[in-house]
Formats: structure tokens, sequence, C-alpha cells
């Protein structure tokens, strides 16, 4: 049987389990009062702890944040153990939760941290002042005896309170309102305290700060009480409009205690909340009989359940908090070992640099220590020759010394001696003997005399030798000293002049290697703005908008070879700045033109590709792929100073000259045709157009001759008739030599504006030949029409065919002449006969067909309904098997035009867009009324403009 302990415990777990979880709403009351319960139950937070212990808190700001609100409700509310002793064990995880969420950005990460702050703000301040109780209600007595107060400021919130997320950040200011209110009056009653026994100045900091405070807070509580999620919830006072007069002792008569009044009414509570579990408030009801009939097996396997997998779920909060730990220690090592990397590289970096200052620094230091141990021999030399100097002049004074006192004996003695001789003299007394002892003391007297003498002339001698001695070496001394000092100043010049040269070159270093980063960093910036530009012309290639459009091989293998021209400067420059790495304007000039024609090379390829067969379009889109990705890797090379030695364009030129190749392929089979020949093949061209036509007429004279001699009546008036329009339609041949023979727009002469303008004279090459040949197809036809051999279609055919060419050729003539020249108004006058005459042909081919025709009426009589119906349905059978001949030719003439097309080398559809030439108007032959059906008179393409320059973009 479960106990009431035990129930109370599992109620409690249930709880905060249910309180503490990452969806964003506000906590409900319900699960709160069950924790708070359970601390007064256990006289602490012990179950509280042991849960929360193992959430993941930094794994998610929103548990966090619930949790620090649960807390604060547990600090507030909970057992007076919960402080003192369980919650201030845990102090370090609680300030470890906020530095790492105020680290980071995140919408919680702020709210948590400054949360997390302001609850160990309140442990400590009840821990130093355990006299006032966790709800901050203590008597006046109680607040006089403790003189301490922390005031902390919050800052709002502009959450809207009507949502579940605004109301999840809200809820916690309820406890913050309450605690304000009491801090306030604390401030207040503790300041009128102050002021009563302190002077007012002393306090004028203390009025300062509580103004600030009053006015923050007073602003605090009038957004809150604004907020319509806490009118429900709690009542917040209202404070006086100006802080209190602390000057004045009767203004704490005046002074009113906010009180914050929570309103006693449960919270709603929706029917479908999972968490309407029995509260266990106060167990005063009687077990219920049922439960007791319970089996006490049944209800220890429910226990172990239970404690089992609260035991699992401490657990997986705990390996959560683990693996989020070695997850930030993981992202910590790595950001560590990147930069610990920098600094290795700029160490090794540095340590290079300085090894080459380090021999100079060594070389110096040599000849220096060499001029110092040359200074000091020169100095103890000096010494040397100062102490024995000075040790000469002590011997000379002392010798000099000796002797004055040695002469002043001897005079006295000399004196004594006169006078005892003089006194001697006087006496009446005979010679003295040698013998006597005056006698020898005046010898020796005479003789101590001159060895003196001899002894201070020596000494004398010495003591000029030595003075001479001493004045040279003191000469010698100064001339070295001089010498040394000379040698110091210059060993001291050449000191600084190196370190001179050595600051000159570290400073001239770090400005080439300033330079050479410039340069690589301007050259990164060029290649990325290359690759952007080829990147984009890839992006083209599958762009649905890009597949109308269409370029001519002409173009494409120009800007083939400008791409390999650019190619080889591009290798040059990259050559060049290998070799200087200080000056990459080449290369940068190069790349900018090489990405510029290598992306118009592959627009250009892949356009081309459009109108190209199947297999050369499908090479061809390949190579513009191949090409694209070679230039991207070859500036990715280019990109890293490791990979920049090996960079390479080689691969590039191999597929621009498959492009090139491709290109040259796709050309009319007419360009094979040297442009210094065009001139000359012009003038064949035209001279056998004229030949022909000459033939063609000479031919119709000579049918009509032969009809007149062979038939008579309807045949011969319809055969002189189609033979005479024929004959007038051959007057072409006067408007061939006359768009020949125009004058030419500039300077130059025939031969270079042939050459110059090569895809003009093609066509008019062309359209020469198709007028040539138009005039001896007709000239067979008349012939077969006059034997009866042939068909009247065939001379409407040609008719048409001669019309179309002398319109191309028309056109082609019209582009070089001069748009006021006479001779191209009497041309366009010819063509309009040559088309009016045209027009005849198709009008006398008609009318002698309606007349040779045999038009009997059919003959209906003697015919039943039933084989007229046979009648209807054969006629119908034929008319479809015509309309299906008729289908089919249609579909292999389309086939055959695009072939002609195919082998002109450009599109029908776009011939009149690429000459500025309108498509041929022909009244002969009116276009067929089924628009799907292709034109039967439409002709290939004109030749281009003259005197145009290159197309820079394709056409659309």
């Amino acid at each position: 049987m479960v106990t009431n302990g035990q129930q109370s415990s599992l109620f409690q777990l249930s709880s905060i389990s249910k309180a503490i979880n990452s969806a964003e709403a506000p906590l409900k009351e319900k699960h709160a009062r069950r924790i708070i319960l359970g601390t007064h139950r256990e006289k602490g937070a012990f179950t509280f702890w042991s849960y929360a212990l193992g959430l993941p808190l930094s794994s998610s700001s929103i548990l966090s944040w619930k949790f620090c609100h649960v807390l604060h409700k547990v600090l507030r509310d909970g057992h007076h153990n919960v402080i003192l002793q369980d919650c201030m064990r845990h102090h370090s995880n609680i300030v470890e939760t906020g530095q790492l969420w105020g680290n980071l950005h995140d919408r919680y990460g702020q709210l948590v941290a400054l949360y997390a702050k302001m609850l160990c703000t309140k442990m400590e301040f009840h821990v130093k002042h355990s006299e006032i109780r966790c709800n901050l209600e203590v008597t006046d007595e109680v607040l006089e005896r403790v003189a301490g107060t922390d005031v902390n400021n919050l800052n709002t919130s502009s959450t809207i309170s009507t949502m579940t997320s605004g109301q999840c950040r809200l809820a916690p200011l309820i406890q913050v309102i309450q605690d304000c209110s009491h801090l306030y009056h604390f401030s207040v009653k503790l300041l009128f305290k102050l002021h009563a026994c302190l002077p007012p100045d002393t306090l004028q900091g203390h009025r300062d700060r509580f103004h600030d405070q009053f006015h923050s807070l007073k602003t605090f509580f009038n957004k809150a009480r604004d907020m319509q999620y806490f009118k429900r919830l709690i009542q917040i006072p209202k404070l006086p409009d100006s802080p209190p007069n602390f000057l004045h002792a009767a203004s704490l008569a005046k002074h009113a205690r906010p009180v914050v009044v929570i309103p006693d009414e449960d919270e709603p509570e929706q029917q479908d909340d999972d968490d309407d579990d029995p509260e266990p408030l106060i167990d005063v009801s009687e077990i219920p009989a049922a439960t007791m009939a319970v089996p006490q097996a049944k209800v220890r396997l429910i226990r172990h359940a239970q404690r089992y997998i609260t035991q699992l779920k401490s657990q997986i909060n705990s390996l959560e908090a683990e693996l989020e730990e070695q997850r930030v220690q993981k992202q910590r090592a790595l950001v560590e070992n990147e930069q610990l990397r920098m600094e290795l590289e700029a160490t090794r970096r540095r340590n290079a640099e300085h090894e080459s200052l380090q021999a100079s620094f060594g070389e110096a230091e040599q000849r220096a220590q060499v001029t110092e141990q040359r200074y000091n021999k020169l100095k103890e030399k000096h010494t040397e020759l100062v102490s024995s100097h000075a040790e000469l002049l002590r011997r000379v004074r002392f010798l000099r010394n000796i002797t004055r006192l040695c002469v002043v004996h001897e005079h006295h003695k000399g004196l004594f001696l006169n006078v005892d001789v003089s006194a001697a003299f006087d006496l009446p007394c005979p010679l003295l003997p040698p013998s006597h002892p005056l006698s020898q003391v005046g010898e020796q007297l005479t003789s101590s005399m001159s060895a003196l003498q001899a002894e201070k002339e020596r000494l004398m001698r010495s003591v000029s030798d030595k003075e001479a001695e001493l004045s040279s070496l003191r000469q010698a001394a100064q001339l070295q000293q001089s010498s040394l000092q000379q040698e110091r100043e210059r060993s001291t010049k050449e000191l600084g002049e190196l370190q001179g040269k050595l600051k000159e070159k570290v400073s001239q270093d770090s400005l080439k290697q300033k330079l050479l980063d410039e340069q690589f960093t301007l050259l990164q910036g060029t290649v990325s703005e290359a690759e952007s530009i080829i990147q984009d012309a890839v992006a083209k290639l599958d762009d649905p908008l890009h597949i109308r459009c269409t370029s001519s091989p002409d173009y494409l293998v120009s800007r083939a070879e400008a791409t390999l021209g650019s190619i080889d400067k591009v290798k040059s420059g990259h050559s060049e700045y290998l070799t200087n790495m200080g000056d990459a304007g080449g290369l940068l000039r190069a790349l900018t033109q090489f990405s510029h024609l290598t992306a118009d090379t592959i627009i250009n390829g892949s356009a081309t590709a459009h109108m190209a067969p199947t297999d050369h379009a499908d090479r061809l889109t390949e190579n513009c792929r191949g090409c694209a990705t070679q230039s991207l890797q070859f500036l990715k090379d280019l990109k890293s100073k490791a990979s920049l030695q090996r960079a390479d364009p080689a691969s590039i030129r191999v597929v621009v000259q498959k492009i090139l190749m491709l290109g040259k392929e796709l050309r009319p089979k007419g360009m094979d045709v040297r442009q210094d020949e065009l001139g000359d093949l012009v003038d064949k061209e035209m001279a056998a157009t004229s030949a022909a036509i000459e033939e063609a007429v000479r031919r119709i004279d000579e049918m009509m001759n032969q009809a007149r001699k062979d038939t008579s009546g309807i045949k011969l008036e319809v055969n002189e008739r189609i033979l005479n329009s024929c004959t007038g339609l051959m007057k072409v041949r006067w408007l061939v030599l006359r768009s020949h023979f125009f004058p030419l727009k500039g300077a130059a002469t025939i031969k270079e504006f042939y050459a110059r303008n090569s895809r003009w004279t093609e066509g008019l090459i062309s359209a020469s030949k198709a007028v040539g040949w138009g005039a001896t197809q007709m000239v067979e036809s008349a012939d077969k029409v006059v034997l009866h051999t042939g068909k009247y279609e065939e001379l409407i055919v040609c008719s048409h065919e001669i019309a179309a060419s002398t319109a191309q050729l028309v056109a082609s003539s019209k582009v070089k002449a001069d748009r006021n020249s006479t001779k191209l108004t009497a041309l366009q006058q010819a063509s309009r006969r040559v088309n009016e005459m045209a027009a005849s042909v198709v009008a006398s081919t008609k009318t002698g067909q309606e007349h040779l025709e045999d038009k009997n009426t059919m003959d209906f009589s003697g015919m039943s309904l039933i084989k007229l119906k046979m009648e209807e349905m054969e006629s119908q059978v034929k008319v479809l098997e015509l309309e299906n001949q008729l289908g089919n030719e249609r579909l292999r003439l389309g086939e055959l035009r695009k072939k002609h097309y195919d082998i002109a080398g450009v599109p029908a559809t776009d011939f009149s867009e690429d000459n500025g030439l309108a498509s041929v108007p022909t009244s002969v032959a009116p276009p067929s009324p089924n628009p799907t059906k292709p034109s039967i008179m439409r002709k290939p393409a004109l030749a281009q403009k003259p005197n145009l320059p290159p197309k820079n973009m394709v056409t659309v």
C-alpha cells in the first residue's frame, strides 16, 4: 500500500515534471502549490533538487526560464530551510546556467541570465539577513534591527500579455512585484531613520539614487498595471506622484506602505487537460475501501515502476546535460584549436623574420665585444700607468723629504762644527793630530756630505727620467684614450646605423608584407568577381528563357579565338605575378578580360547549340559546361596561396579549342573560300548567272519557233503566251547586272569591301546562284510543258523561285547602296517588274491550263441512287487520299527546307532578324491557310549588313 509520504513525493515529482518543460506557456499555479507543499512536508527541497539536477537546462532556454520561475516560487513560499540548507549548495549551478545563456543570443537567453542573477542575489541576501523571511514580510522592529537592503533594477518587458509566449515571460514578474513592494517600504523606512541620525548633505547621494529607483519602480508598476495578464492575477499598488521628502520628518506619517494583493481564486483549468490530478493538500479523507482492497503485489509493482521511471528520467536528463556539455566543450576546443593554429602560424612567421635579424645582431654584438675588450685592455693599461706614476711621485716626494732633512741636519752639524772649529782656533792649542776624534768626525761628515750629494744628484736624475717617462706615458695614454674614444664613438655610430637599418628593414618587410597581402586581397576580389560572372553564364545554360536565344557559329568562333588570346595573357600574368608578387596588375587585367570572354563564349556556345544538329549541340553544351568547370577550378586555385603555384589554365585552353573546332564545323560550307578570293568569286558567279539567263532566253526563242511550226490553234496560243511571259521574266538578267555595279559605301576597294563583309558577300553569291538556277529550271519546265510532257505547276514553282531569289538579290544590293542613289530606285522598279512578270507567268500558265482542260459536264442520266452514293463515296475517298498526300508532301517540304537552312548555316526562323531584312513578300504565292505548315516560298537566310561590328549578344 502506498503511504501518504510516498504518494506526496510522487505527486511532487509529477508536478515538477509538468511545471518545468520546454512548452512556451505560463506556469500553472496548481503545480507550483504542489511543489511548495512538498517542501513544507519534507522540510526542505531535497526532492525538488534531486529532479532539477537532472534537467538539461543547457539545451533549452525556455526550460531554464521555467526552472528559474519555479525556483523563485520555492524560494519565496517554500520552507525556510530551502535557502539555508538546500539551495545554497547548488548556488554555483544557477550561476553557471545564467552565464551560459547570457553568452548565447537566444530569445530567452538574456532573460534567463538576468533571472538567474536575481535569484542568486536573493539567496545571498537571505543568507546574509536570515532575520528577513523569504517572502520579505517583516515587522518594523526587525527592519530597524536589520540595516541592509539591495534594490535590483529589472528591465521592463514589452511582451504582449495576451499570448502564451508573452505570459510565459511575464509570469515570474508577480514575485518580482511582491518583492519590490517590500523593498520599497524598507528603503523608505531606513532612509527616514538615516536622515534622523546624519546631516542631510551627507545623504545627498542616497536621496538621488532613491529618486532614480522610485521613478523606475513607478514606471514598472504603471506598465505592469496596464497589462491585461496581471489584472486577474495580482493587484499592483499605486505609488505616490512624488517621492517622500526625507528632509521633513513629518512626511513619514504620510507614507503609506504599498500592499500587493493576490486574489484568492482558482486558476481556470481546461477540461481536456491531462494534469487534472487530485491535489493532496490536506489528507483528511478516509482511504476508500476499494483502495484498501488493492493487492499488495500490484501496489509494489506500481511503486517500483514509478521509482524506476523517475530514475530513468533523471538518468536521461543527466545524459542530455552531459551531451550538451560535451558539445559545448567540443565547440570551445575547436575554437581554441583554430586560435592556437593561427597563433602558431604567426609565431613561425615571426621566428623566420627574426632569424635574419638575429644574425645581424650577432655580428654587431661580436664587433661591439671586440671593441669593448680592446677598450678594457687600454683602460687597464692606463690604470697601471697612472698607478705607477703615482707610486713614482710618492717615492720622489719621499726622497725629497729625506734629502731636505739630511740637508738641514748637515747644515746644523756644519754650524756646530764651525763653532767648535772657531773656538778651537781661538784657543791656543796645537793642531789636532789625524787620530784625533774630531778629525775623524770631520772626515766622516765630509764623506757623508759627498755621498749624500751624489745620492741627491742620482735621485734628481732618476726623478727627471721618471718625469720624462711619465709625460711620455701620459701622452701615449691620452693618445690611446682619444683613439679608444674615437673607436667607441665609431662603434656607437655603427651600432646606431645598424639599428636604424634594422628598423628600416623591419618596416620595409612589414610594408612589403602588407603590400603583398593587399595585392593578394585584390586578386581574391577579382577572382571572386570572375567566378560570379562565369557562374552567372553557367546558370543561363539551364535557364528556360535562354532556350530561345541563338547565335551564329561565326560569332562563336570569334569569341573562342578571343578567349584563347585571353588565356595566354592570363598565363603570362600568372607567371609575372609569381615572379613579382608585389604587382598583380597584369594578372588582374588579364583575369577581368578572361572572365568576360569565357562567359561570352559559354553563353554563345549554348545559343549556337540551340540551332545546331543534335550531336553537335550535345557536344557543344558539354564542352561549355566543361569550360565553366575548368575555369572555376582554375580561379579556385588562384584564390588560395597553397594552390597558387600549381594553377594552370592549360585545361581551359583544351576545352576552348574543342569549342572552336565545333564552331568551325558548324559554319556554312561556303565559308571555306578565303576572304581574299570572295571578290573574284562574286564576279565569276555574276557572270555565270548572266550567261545562264542568256542561254535560257535563247532556248525560249527556239522553243517558240518550234511551237509555231508544230502546233496551232488554242495550243499555239497557250504556248506563245507562256513563252512570252517566260521571256519577259528573263529580263531579270538586267537586274542581276545592275545589282553588281552599285557604288560602295566608304572609300574601300571592291575586294576589300567583299572581304570585310564576307557574310553579306556569301548571301549575294547565294542569291545570284539561285537566280541562275531558277532560270535554267524554268526553261526546262517550259520545254516540258510545250512538249506536253511536263506539268504546269513546275512553271509556277520556278517563277516563284525566281521572284524570291530576285527579292533576296535586291535586298542584298540595297544594303550596300547609298540611300539616295538613283540606281537603287531603278533596281527596285526592275524588281517590281520581275514580280509582275512572275505573276504574269503564273496567270498565263493557269489560263492555258484551264483552256486545255476537258470541261465535259458529268452525265447523271441513268444513275440510280445507289450508284450516285457509290460515286460520292469514291470521290470522298479520293479527296481524303489527296489531302493525305498533300499533308505528307507539306511535311516533306518542311523537312527539305529545314535541311536547306541547316546547310545554309542560319535557321530559317532567324534569317530576317539576323540581317535586318523582312522576309520576301510575294503576291503570287499566298501562305497556306494552315498556320502550322511551313511556307512554300520562304528562302534561305540572307547575308548580314555590311560595315557593322560583330554583335556582342545573341539574338532572341
